[in-house]
């Protein structure tokens, strides 16, 4: 059988006005596809591809055969289809909404390797191409939506990492080693988002810096601070945003100065760490 892209089997059968589908990519995992789609009537013919496709139903469910078994997906159910399973879809009754991502061999055992403390791991495999797994649907649905949206770039990044990294852990026949202690790469990490904290920084080079794979550095960075590095990003930004409010710069310019993607942006973050809003905090100083 012939393997084709997402896009080819979509183009395959035309799409209803009620139906949409739009297909994108991440330019920071090498241009990888992603698919957000709904899908009322839409069903496609047995195909496969040379990546996984990797994604989880919003709403409604989808029927499909992989693996030679007839297969039902819901809500808050992960489909784990592997490179050259051939499968198709179609609609259960009244339709689906979904959201499905297509990962290269080499980023899942790039992860894999991360998670066992092992290189040369081979294709990673999933047990079951379809689990019921609410906590692994709800950090895949809210990265692939940021990847979308396209807002906020880091936070799409680590969060993908974290959602594969969640499956292959919970799903795939892999050997999980817990991390140690990573203080001197953590400490790189922090300084470095420390000093260009108004950067469109990518994990990737956080990774860099602190010579970590990247979802290595994730779990570290976690066990150290309590937070991801991303999170960090943003709470060093919404304090560095505070010293500027307190000399009177105006929300909108503190936005823009310490790498948020407009005032409102920062105005979410900034009063969910301080129970007040920009402004506010601007007149307080000022008066």
């Amino acid at each position: 059988m012939e393997l084709i892209s997402q896009g080819q089997a979509l183009s395959a059968s035309p799409l209803r006005a009620e139906e949409r589908a739009h297909l994108f990519t991440a330019p920071r995992f090498g241009a990888l596809e992603f698919l957000a789609a709904t899908f009322r009537t839409h069903a496609y013919a047995p195909h496969a591809h040379d990546t996984y496709a990797i994604g989880t139903i919003e709403t409604g469910c989808e029927v499909w055969h992989a693996r030679g078994r007839k297969l039902y997906a819901g809500a808050g159910d992960i489909v784990m289809n592997h490179p050259l399973d051939v499968h198709d879809g179609a609609p259960s009754e009244g339709g689906y909404r979904y959201r499905m991502s297509y990962p290269t061999i080499g980023l899942m055992q790039e992860l894999a390797a991360s998670l066992t403390g092992h290189d040369g791991i081979g294709t990673p495999f999933f047990r079951e191409p379809v689990v019921h797994d609410p906590v692994g649907a709800a950090l895949f649905s809210a990265a692939h939506r940021l990847l979308e949206e396209g807002a906020d770039a880091l936070a799409g990044e680590e969060g993908l990492v974290r959602a594969y990294a969640h499956f292959l852990g919970h799903h795939a026949n892999l050997a999980v080693c817990s991390v140690g202690q990573e203080t001197g790469p953590v400490a790189a990490v922090k300084a470095l988002i420390e000093a260009r904290h108004g950067e469109d920084l990518s994990l990737a080079e956080l990774a860099q810096a602190a010579r970590l794979p990247r979802h290595h550095l994730i779990r570290a960075f976690r066990r150290e601070t309590g937070l991801t590095p991303h999170a960090w990003l943003i709470d060093i930004r919404v304090r560095r945003a505070r010293d500027r409010l307190r000399r009177g710069e105006t929300p909108g310019d503190v936005a823009a100065a310490t790498g948020f993607c407009d005032q409102a942006h920062l105005t979410r973050a900034f009063k969910a760490r301080y129970g007040v809003t920009p402004g506010v905090l601007r007149s307080a100083h000022l008066s």
